[in-house]
């Protein structure tokens, strides 16, 4: 492992959120996504072998996935719904010097969460409002001395709502994924990413998500503040 302290953007501190997010429909029931945390997790590795200190806020996910885990450098903040996850970034971003979101958050969360269990009699229509845009919030007070990086998993158009996306949020550069390519996104050990910034676009081969996490962190230490 490479655990020099060195990075060429005097970055030390890297918020990196990771997982799904549980919006509760009621006490036993609720709206997730496919989201295995592997991603986030191997980002964290990838930025703990370089001496960085790193904020993982962690959706739900499996304990053996980051149970190997063990850093005086890694500070874990658990989290479940998409309201959880938006108060700890807010709290978390502004003492880091850059964040990855690689968090597949929830778009939407119930109106009205039921305090007993929902009982099966016929239709039922659940009324689901946006939650936080964690993206934009953090872009908005990123100052000039932090970067933020985000992810995008597309269906279609790939190319054109990633960038769009970075511009809206404000991220320094974006990881673009498709589901369409076979071995990426959610559930997989593997994943096909490419790399935009405002001014270059680097595709990279289907690899495995701790290769890839260790492409994403390079082009992190290396993109000026």
């Amino acid at each position: 492992m490479n655990t020099s302290n060195s990075t060429l953007n005097n970055i030390r501190k890297v918020l990196i959120t990771a997982g799904p997010t549980y919006e509760r429909i009621d006490p036993v029931r609720f709206i997730g996504n496919y989201s295995s945390g592997k991603m986030g997790i191997a980002l964290a590795e990838q930025c703990l072998s370089h001496g960085l200190e790193v904020e993982l806020v962690l959706g739900p996910v499996s304990q053996h996935i980051y149970q190997h885990l063990d850093s005086p450098l890694l500070h874990i903040t658990h989290v479940e719904s998409a309201n959880d996850m938006y108060e700890a970034c807010m709290r978390i971003y502004p003492t880091t010097d850059a964040a990855i979101l690689c968090a597949a958050v929830a778009d939407f969360t119930p109106e009205v969460v039921a305090d007993q269990k929902i009982k099966r009699k016929g239709e039922m229509v659940i009324r689901l409002i946006p939650t936080h845009d964690i993206a934009a919030a953090l872009g908005k007070v990123k100052t000039d001395r932090q970067l933020l990086v985000g992810f995008a998993l597309e269906t279609n158009d790939e190319e054109q709502n990633a960038r769009g996306k970075m511009q809206r949020k404000n991220f320094d550069f974006i990881v673009l994924n498709s589901l369409q390519d076979e071995g990426a996104g959610f559930r997989h050990d593997t994943n096909k990413i490419t790399i935009i910034d405002k001014t270059t676009k680097t595709e990279y081969p289907l690899k495995t998500k701790h290769e890839c996490a260790a492409d994403i962190v390079e082009k992190l230490l290396k993109t000026p503040l």
